[in-house]
């Protein structure tokens, strides 16, 4: 066998096996103590997206000045972040506190996604039924 076709074919399967593999991103969400509601929405959605899309999700809670005394309030924010998501989302690092920071580590569930259907059949249209003709106009 030729030297230069062998390192040709061996590149080759080097370059197929890197198509198949997928990039894991680690993206970071960061909340406070004091959020609101509609901050905390708005953050849980991202966080719905960043998963369906296949990132795993940092959460961080930071606290500022006496709000460390109170590591139960970020438990609390963090539960509801798990609540909210729901069947989407796996904890893969529970909430620690780390300095003035609360992290947790979320990753997308597993689950088989459903097959789409390759029928390339255009889909009938339902028969449209024929105007009235008894009705009367006024």
């Amino acid at each position: 066998m030729d030297y230069g076709k062998f390192r040709y074919e061996e590149s080759q399967r080097l370059k197929e096996s890197r198509k198949k593999t997928v990039q894991i991103t680690m993206k970071e969400v960061k909340f406070k103590p004091k959020i609101g509601k509609a901050d905390f929405d708005t953050k849980v959605r991202h966080m719905q997206q960043f998963l369906a899309e296949g990132h795993k999700v940092k959460v961080t809670l930071q606290f500022r000045g006496r709000e460390v005394a109170h590591p139960e309030l970020g438990k609390k924010i963090l539960d509801a972040v798990i609540e909210q998501l729901g069947e989407t989302a796996r904890v893969d690092t529970h909430a620690r506190l780390e300095g003035r920071n609360m992290t947790m580590v979320l990753s997308p569930e597993k689950k088989a996604a459903p097959k789409k259907k390759s029928d390339n059949k255009p889909q009938e249209a339902p028969a449209t039924e024929a105007p009235d003709s008894t009705r009367q106009e006024q």
